[in-house]
């Protein structure tokens, strides 16, 4: 709070007039008389003095508004629903979205790799690369042969990740490809998951191709609703928990 001090200058105002009547030989000292002294009547005027209260005002800065988390995710979800994944934002909308979540990570908890909320099933619903989730099938020329339809992760206790993505070839022929992996924790925050070979089923066909792989994941804020994670290379993950 910040007080400014408002004062007024006090100003006194003193005049003294007295009269007698006297006779002066000398002119030069009649006028000098005459310049103190009013005829006829001797009176004085009483000092007076004018002075200003100081006057106080005081003006608080309003504080910043304190976002809560919920309202931060609520953004972030408005933001990337309806987008394709992130696929059909703009450079800036991108950025929007990262500065949002830069903002949520500060409320994350302790260890988040800890807390029992990580597991349960999910829909990556944003990454802002969208060839990180799904791979080819994602890319610029995937997309024109496959249309997402979801893109799920599941955790499972203790250590157990499957991915599945869930597709539609030429618009008509339904397929999907699905990953399994066991999760090795590297740290508080950081994971590492280790997939088998991927499993293809487009049809009646249903077969392995590939090796593993194995990408690593910081998870940068979790609870009941989303949880956020950033690659290895940088890239961003939204992730919002599926209702049962």
């Amino acid at each position: 709070m910040a007080t400014y001090v408002v004062a007024g200058t006090g100003t006194t105002a003193t005049a003294l007039i007295g009269n007698t009547r006297r006779r002066s030989s000398s002119a030069a000292q009649l006028i000098s008389h005459l310049a103190l002294n009013f005829p006829h009547n001797r009176s004085y005027r009483r000092r007076t003095s004018k002075t200003f209260s100081p006057i106080y005002a005081s003006v608080s800065a309003s504080p910043a508004p304190v976002t809560k988390p919920d309202d931060l995710v609520g953004a972030i979800l408005s933001k990337v629903m309806q987008t394709d994944r992130g696929v059909l934002l703009t450079r800036d909308e991108h950025k929007s979205v990262a500065e949002v979540v830069q903002e949520l990570q500060r409320f994350c908890v302790d260890e988040p790799v800890k807390c029992p909320l990580i597991f349960g099933e999910w829909d990556v619903v944003y990454c802002s690369n969208p060839t990180s989730p799904g791979g080819g099938y994602r890319s610029a020329f995937g997309r024109l042969f496959f249309k997402t339809n979801e893109m799920i992760q599941v955790v499972e206790a203790p250590d157990i990740v499957r991915n599945r993505v869930s597709f539609s070839l030429f618009g008509f022929l339904d397929g999907e490809v699905s990953l399994k992996g066991k999760l090795n924790v590297l740290d508080e925050k950081w994971i590492q998951v280790v997939f088998e070979p991927p499993e293809l089923k487009v049809g009646g066909l249903d077969f392995q191709y590939g090796g593993e792989s194995e990408v690593k994941l910081e998870i940068t804020y979790i609870d009941e609703k989303i949880r956020l994670g950033k690659g290895s290379r940088g890239s961003l993950f939204v992730f919002q928990r599926r209702k049962p």
